[in-house]
């Protein structure tokens, strides 16, 4: 018979050593040594995701909101596959190439959260891969 302290620390256990990789071809392959998102427990770690278009492999012109629109495209294709909605984000990292196109990309931003919006920070950075304007990943808790 198990005792309530194994239980617990058989749950911590698997919450922990569990590693799942999570892959869609609905959103852009990873470009380097690192996988769209991986599931641990219940929680799912999202790669940063770049406004590249899983269809054609290009990005869209220079326009924030458009990048910020396809990026989030992406994520909500991730989170999908996962077994999630973006309702399910805790907590997003925005990374920014240039902090004045802030109030477009929340502008966008809030589209995809207006009913629940994560946790977030928001960075400017000297540069993101494929000279993007802006780069999200996303921290995931799914539903029991």
């Amino acid at each position: 018979m198990h005792s309530i302290k194994q239980d617990y620390e058989s749950r911590v256990a698997h919450f922990f050593v569990s590693k799942i990789t999570i892959s869609t071809d609905k959103a852009p392959a990873a470009l380097g040594a690192y996988s769209q998102a991986v599931r641990s427990g219940s929680l799912v770690f999202v790669s940063g995701q770049l406004a590249i278009d899983p269809e054609t492999g290009k990005m869209p012109p220079e326009d924030i909101a458009e990048q910020t629109d396809r990026v989030l495209r992406n994520l909500n294709a991730i989170v999908g596959t996962a077994g999630a909605t973006l309702a399910d984000v805790v907590k997003t990292t925005v990374y920014l190439s240039n902090m004045n196109d802030f109030a477009a990309m929340n502008g966008v931003y809030e589209k995809y959260f207006s009913d629940s919006a994560p946790a977030r920070a928001t960075v400017e950075v000297s540069r993101l891969p494929k000279d993007a304007l802006v780069e999200i990943d996303a921290i995931v808790v799914i539903p029991s």
